[in-house]
């Protein structure tokens, strides 16, 4: 403790009157809620004190003379310090969240029960069921708990997690310094110990050998805690390593290895051998409380459990226009395996760091189950921006198909690259004089940089040699592409801007235009600038238009606005104003007339109303509808030889067209083989199948990969946790090892009675009861 003078609160009143525990609490929470760091109680019995302290935000120390009451430091914050000179009572620790009490005597029954955080440091004894039920945050350091003395019975009951020193020094039992029945039913955490032991729940816990980092620990915490209570002198006496010895949790699997007690067994021998015939309540009642004579296992059962592990996509992988299997990745790196989770990404996209790290809307973030229950979904973005580095694939020698495609923006791109990972000869063919599209020309700088564009197309180029650019195709040279090549995709986009058909039109320019001068730098748009539709193109006009310098700018349109996400946070940090409906009359040399006659000034008018697919090179055979390309589920078009993708298909997002690329190369794929293309028709997982109770609310997103994944509920997915195992009742289910990273988990039909505790306890949402087949 500092020196600084504390506060002192008294425990009793002016007469010598015991304070309420709530008043003493009361004194206390407005102390410090005043400013109030260091504090001395003179405790007279009451409970709780020191507990709750959470809105001090800095460290507060209690001194407690006198006897303190029952649950000191429950509740307990990592801002709180507590030292007892004495002795405390029951609970000490109760649900400590945090909170470091130092005992300079002993403690009572149930010391740590429930703790999840801190640290308890005990110069003398602990009483009965002391750290039972701690509990363990792998966000966060383990709860510890360090007795000088020994530990009463039942010590370590279902204890899932935390560290635990009993020194043995001075015990109150010097033959047996952990209690009778310690770790029964321990799950999680450590005990270390110094003395002889009378046994320990071996159904539970085992013995191992201290481990080198653990002696290191043990040895610095042994320190640490003899200074604590003033005893360090005891430290080479009690640092001998032989001395020591250390229990530690059964693994789900080691428990279903042992031999199960049957309930009957357990009530006559040891519920009935402790409390007597008909436990607690037998001398209130005479009801048969022995178990009922058959649970029906086998084909008796009305349900079966069923691990549909990976039977249906997440939801992010669902609403991914891609498919990328977005919580396969993310168990990647929770396996450790960080370059495969980068790598897959190329399986699916060209374009993994420049469309999921930067342009795309990340629709998966949207569907996130985690959003369910009001918590921040997991950040793909940080994921798409590592598969810049991702290793460029080896793809299998040219043997199948040839294959032009006219287009070499992101659905030309996509399915070109998909091909090619077949095997297939592929060209593609393009107008412009760089490849990329608009994700090259017109996309601003700001949203992506140029640097990750350059490097995924230049993977591109090294993957697929035959690009030809500046190639203005007619349809006499797309006839002649189907003479030459077993299958045509036209990918060319929508390359022809909509024009706003009113008076004064050609004082508009169109987005289109506007985008592409602009990132030559070589327009001037004015002091005010209005843009004729709030969509994101608008939106990204926006942003250019300040950056080039406009000052006043004003996106409208006839309807609300239909702009979304980064784009039109960009653009209103640009301090573009968003005005709607807005009908447009005229276009004058001062601006944008509205048909309420109000003038908006304008320099600069840009009309972003959507561009138009060019479609004049067709071939006849090719059937166009209200300026879109007719094709069927697999982007064929009328045409069998041509399939069509993308904008001139329909508009939407660019992950949309990679999506598009990815499916129809693997129709073309599936055709080329003589089967008919397989689509992936599995359903999303219904979010009432995930169990998001595992996952703690509080935690502020993860900007790390690691800590994104360990975020992740991995729907649908198994994460081997082995909980099914655990909390079977029958011990029917067991984990069975399929080598190459693979594994299943099975159940034994002669053990299973159908509770549907895995269904129930899964995280993941694998485990499903299906009603069984019923007999004959």
């Amino acid at each position: 403790m500092q020196n600084t003078k504390p506060l002192i609160i008294e425990g009793r009143d002016s007469e010598g009157i015991r304070l309420e525990s709530r008043l003493l609490e009361e004194h206390i929470q407005e102390a410090v809620n005043g400013g109030v760091r260091h504090l001395e109680i003179r405790a007279a019995g009451q409970h709780g004190i020191g507990g709750r302290l959470w809105q001090a935000g800095e460290p507060v120390k209690i001194r407690i003379e006198g006897t303190p009451g029952q649950r000191l430091g429950s509740f307990g914050y990592p801002n709180t310090e507590i030292e007892v000179m004495g002795s405390a009572s029951e609970d000490t620790g109760w649900l400590n969240a945090g909170a470091t009490i130092l005992i300079h005597g002993n403690a009572g029954n149930g010391t740590c029960n429930g703790m999840a955080q801190g640290k308890v440091w005990v110069a003398g004894s602990v009483g009965s069921r002391s750290m039972t039920m701690t509990k363990r945050n792998p966000r966060f350091e383990p709860p510890e708990l360090w007795v000088l003395g020994s530990a009463g019975d039942f010590f370590g009951e279902f204890m899932a997690g935390g560290k635990a020193v009993i020194c043995g020094w001075q015990p109150q039992n010097p033959a047996n310094v952990l209690g009778h029945r310690p770790m029964v039913g321990m799950v999680g955490g450590q005990v270390f110990f110094r003395g002889p032991m009378d046994g320990f729940s071996q159904a539970d816990a085992r013995m191992v050998p201290i481990e080198e980092e653990d002696w290191i620990w043990l040895k610095k915490g042994l320190s640490d805690f003899l200074l604590k209570i003033q005893k360090p002198e005891l430290y080479d006496i009690l640092c001998v390593r032989e001395d020591w010895q250390c229990l530690t949790a059964r693994s789900p699997m080691e428990k279903r290895e042992t031999e199960r007690r049957s309930m009957a067994d357990f009530r006559k021998n040891m519920w009935e051998g402790e409390l007597g015939k008909g436990g607690l309540i037998g001398d209130l009642t005479d009801l048969d409380m022995s178990p009922i004579p058959l649970i029906t296992r086998g084909e008796l059962r009305r349900f079966v459990p069923v691990w549909e592990n990976r039977k249906y996509k997440a939801p992010c992988e669902g609403t991914c226009p891609t498919g990328i299997p977005v919580q396969q990745r993310w168990q990647l790196i929770r396996e450790g395996r960080m370059d495969e989770a980068v790598d897959m990404a190329l399986s699916y996209t060209p374009f993994p760091a420049t469309v999921c790290g930067y342009l795309c809307p990340n629709p998966c973030m949207g569907a996130c189950t985690r959003s369910s229950a009001f918590m921040a979904p997991v950040d793909i973005k940080p994921l798409g921006k590592a598969s810049l580095a991702a290793l460029t694939p080896v793809f299998p020698a040219i043997k199948g198909r040839k294959v032009a495609v006219v287009g070499g923006g992101p659905a030309g791109i996509s399915v070109a690259w998909q091909l090619r990972s077949q095997g297939h000869d592929v060209v593609i063919l393009d107008r412009s004089e760089v490849l990329g599209g608009k994700m090259r020309s017109v996309i601003p700088e700001s949203r992506i940089p140029q640097e990750v564009l350059t490097k995924e197309l230049e993977r591109v180029a090294e993957i697929i040699p035959h690009i030809h650019l500046k190639q203005s195709l007619t349809r006499k040279d797309v006839e002649r592409l189907k003479t030459d090549h077993d299958h045509i995709i036209i990918a060319t986009g929508a390359s022809s801007p909509r024009r706003l058909a009113v008076e004064g039109g050609e004082r508009q320019i169109t987005s289109l235009d506007f985008l592409e001068q602009a990132k030559a730098n070589a327009l001037k748009p004015g002091k005010n600038v209005v843009i004729i539709g709030a969509g994101n193109v608008g939106c990204d006009v926006a942003t250019e238009a300040k950056r080039l310098g406009a000052e006043n700018i004003t996106l409208i349109d006839i309807q609300k606005p239909a702009a979304f996400g980064v784009e039109r946070e960009e653009a209103e940090k640009a301090g573009a104003v968003f005005r709607w409906p807005c009908f447009t009359k005229a276009l004058t040399k001062d601006g944008v007339l509205l048909e309420n006659d109000e003038l908006i000034p304008a320099d600069t008018i840009v009309a972003a109303i959507g561009d138009m697919a060019v479609l004049d090179f067709l071939p006849e055979t090719v059937v166009v509808e209200k300026g879109r390309i007719r094709v069927n589920e697999y982007g064929q078009t009328t045409d069998a030889k041509i399939f069509a993708i993308g904008d001139m298909v329909g508009q939407g997002l660019i992950t949309d067209a990679i999506g598009a690329g990815r499916r129809t190369a693997q129709a073309i794929c599936d055709m080329a083989e003589g089967r008919l293309p397989e689509m992936d028709t599995r359903e999303i997982l219904k979010l009432e199948r995930v169990h998001l109770e595992y996952f703690d609310p509080r935690i502020p997103p993860k900007e790390d990969l690691g800590g994104c994944g360990s975020q992740c509920a991995s729907c649908g997915n198994c994460r081997d946790c082995g909980i099914c195992v655990a909390v079977c009742p029958g011990a029917a289910i067991s984990r069975k090892d399929l080598g190459k990273n693979s594994f299943s988990y099975e159940v034994d039909a002669k053990l299973c009675i159908a509770c549907g505790f895995c269904a129930g306890a899964c995280p993941c949402g694998v485990w499903d009861l299906h009603p069984a087949v019923p007999i004959g």
